[in-house]
């Protein structure tokens, strides 16, 4: 009679382990599908930049050349105070870079091209060639730092004066004290998820563009315009882009008359959350760039609760809905750049 109970048991034991099995390879398939393991860097490096030869290179790009091409190290450039007069470029191939800077006001990047000027192949620069710094790389960080283009301010409606600081064309960038300074399109954020968090941003005409997914946050956003100028211009051109500018908690500075936004896209988005306005802003507050493609329809321009003797103004046309926080709430998290995943808590 003990061999039908040792059958059993030993039925049971080969259902368990097939279960397990089962089981296992379903959580591997699963696994593989929906939650790949992502590899960051390995290993630091660190450089240090001093123009007067006192660390291991005069110039940044002689720095950033110096890097292998695929870098998996975490690479920090240190530049000591000084200014550094050259065009940099940072490669797509050469991601965790990070520039940092002895503060704002010391270290400074700066050049001077415009759009109209003639590159080496003689023909026009145009504007997304003209910054004095350009990061094509993902993961690059920038810390107390600088960065100008010193070419002079355009009159408004003069040709081929566009004047890029910095172009962020990478993913998962972040900012930290940061300075802009430029006059027609200082800061091209042009593509990727980019993060500024108390940066300086200076300049006259549409001198924050491009089709970046970005939070500005706790910012200083200072306008020279003379006669006429505009922040922020974005180029999303279809409801499915997730692109968008966020300011949170910023501060609107300087001259104007300005318009905060332009409609550079036909879907362009951008929203002001708890930003201080002076009364430097434009009757209407917003413009829909060329009046002809109906852009006022499409595009995603919103005010919540912002505050000084500007504010009214930004809330001046029908388009420029002021929101409730169901609505405001998806601009106001680090999540509208996924930041959960690249940001350090202490850094947001």
């Amino acid at each position: 009679m003990a061999y039908p109970h040792r059958f059993i048991f030993s039925i049971i034991i080969i259902i368990f382990f097939l279960i397990c099995f089962l089981s296992f390879i379903a959580a591997t398939s699963n696994s593989s599908k929906h939650h790949h393991k992502w590899v960051g860097p390995s290993g630091h490096l660190l450089i240090t930049v001093d123009a007067n030869g006192l660390g291991n290179f005069r110039t940044v790009q002689a720095a950033v050349n110096s890097i292998p091409i695929n870098n998996t190290k975490n690479v920090l450039i240190h530049i000591n105070a000084g200014y550094y007069i050259e065009k940099v470029v940072v490669p797509a191939s050469k991601p965790y870079i990070t520039f940092e800077g002895e503060g704002r006001e010391a270290s400074v990047i700066e050049w001077h091209d415009r759009a109209c000027d003639k590159g080496p192949d003689g023909q026009q620069l145009r504007t997304y060639h003209t910054a004095s710094v350009t990061v094509l790389a993902s993961y690059f960080t920038a810390r107390n730092i600088s960065f100008k283009n010193t070419a002079p301010a355009p009159m408004p409606g003069m040709e081929g004066w566009q004047a890029v600081a910095f172009r962020i064309s990478g993913d998962k960038a972040y900012f930290s004290g940061c300075g802009f300074y430029g006059a027609q399109d200082t800061l091209c954020d042009d593509s990727g998820r980019h993060y500024f968090k108390e940066c300086y941003i200076e300049g006259s005409i549409d001198f924050i563009f491009g089709n970046g997914r970005s939070i500005y946050k706790e910012c200083e956003i200072h306008s020279i315009a003379t006669k006429f100028g505009s922040i922020a211009a974005q180029d999303r051109n279809s409801m499915d882009e997730k692109t968008g500018f966020a300011f949170i908690q910023c501060r609107v500075t300087g001259t104007g008359p300005l318009y905060v936004g332009r409609a550079m896209g036909q879907y362009s988005r951008i929203v002001y959350s708890y930003t201080y306005f002076d009364d430097i802003v434009a009757h209407g507050g917003w413009d829909d760039w060329d009046h002809v493609s109906n852009k006022n329809k499409t595009v995603f321009f919103g005010v919540y609760k912002c505050s000084g003797p500007g504010a009214a103004a930004v809330r001046g046309v029908s388009w420029a809905r002021e929101l409730d926080y169901p609505t405001a709430h998806p601009f106001l998290a680090k999540s509208f750049v996924n930041g959960r995943h690249w940001i350090a808590p202490s850094d947001a």
